[in-house]
């Protein structure tokens, strides 16, 4: 046994009771399974590795960790970001946690539990001229097409390459970060945006390939999606979060991850502004 399954072990040892005492739907507890759909190609949160094929990354990690004091199994599912929240809705899923954005546009129905801050970031090769995030204006920036930074990409370009007088930037779609990360190696584009979450680990993975631009251009926080009538769930998930960050668990597990620096104090409901 690893030392972080130790010490997770006897956190969790401390909270179980805690945590069990709220209580779980009906047909999840009779079927003592979590059906979680993910998309498994956003490295750190969620992502299959090269040398396994298994399953593995933050988020991952955080909900087998919920599973296991709640006395339960996961039944994992992959589909593409664009897929989530209609997995979600259709009840394919019981909840999502996959790298999913809290904004006050996917409220309609559904609730979102913030577990950690996140911001959308510019970055290009290592090799590109631009240093500044205004040198982007006039420039392809690609991103993934069914995620919250497109939108974050046109208004920051409003912000400050249109009222410079500066060309706005070209937004470019991506089907995910790899096929972002991709068209900037081929030169399809001059730039990306991915959360700041994530980039530190690509370029661990691709030493000496990104730069990154500036600093976050805005800010947020990802979230546990749950179906507004699913309130049952929504808290006893919630109640086990916080024994989580209260006994330690939850800052081993992003420490495990590199991503320290984005905790949350609490588990917050529908924290983001945006």
């Amino acid at each position: 046994m690893t030392r972080i399954a130790i010490a997770l072990g006897l956190a969790g040892f401390v909270a179980v009771a805690s945590a069990q005492a709220a209580e779980l739907p009906d047909s999840i507890r009779q079927a003592g399974v979590l059906r979680l759909t993910i998309n498994a190609t956003y490295a750190p949160m969620a992502y299959r590795d090269p040398a396994t094929n298994e399953l593995v990354g933050l988020d991952v990690d955080l909900a087998r960790e919920i599973a296991r004091r709640l006395g339960v199994k996961i039944v994992w599912s992959e589909t593409p970001f664009a897929e989530l929240i209609p997995s979600l809705a259709t009840k394919r899923a019981d909840f999502i946690i996959s790298g999913i954005t809290d904004r006050a546009s996917r409220r309609e129905t559904a609730d979102f539990i913030d577990y950690l801050t996140t911001g959308p970031q510019f970055f290009v090769m290592t090799e590109s001229a631009p240093k500044r995030a205004i040198e982007l204006c006039g420039q392809k920036v690609g991103t993934t097409r069914s995620t919250s930074f497109p939108a974050e990409i046109e208004k920051w370009s409003k912000a400050n390459c249109e009222a410079a007088g500066k060309p706005a930037v070209q937004y470019v779609p991506g089907e995910n970060s790899i096929d972002v990360r991709n068209q900037l190696k081929q030169g399809r584009i001059d730039a990306a945006v991915q959360g700041s979450e994530t980039l530190p680990y690509a370029q661990q993975q691709e030493v000496g390939k990104y730069r990154v631009v500036g600093e976050p251009f805005s800010s947020g926080y990802q979230g546990i999606m749950f179906r507004k009538d699913d309130a049952a769930l929504r808290e006893v998930v919630t109640e086990t979060l916080a024994a989580m960050i209260s006994d330690g668990a939850y800052k081993i597990i992003l420490e495990k991850w590199g991503l320290g620096m984005h905790a949350v104090a609490k588990p917050m409901m529908n924290a983001a502004t945006q």
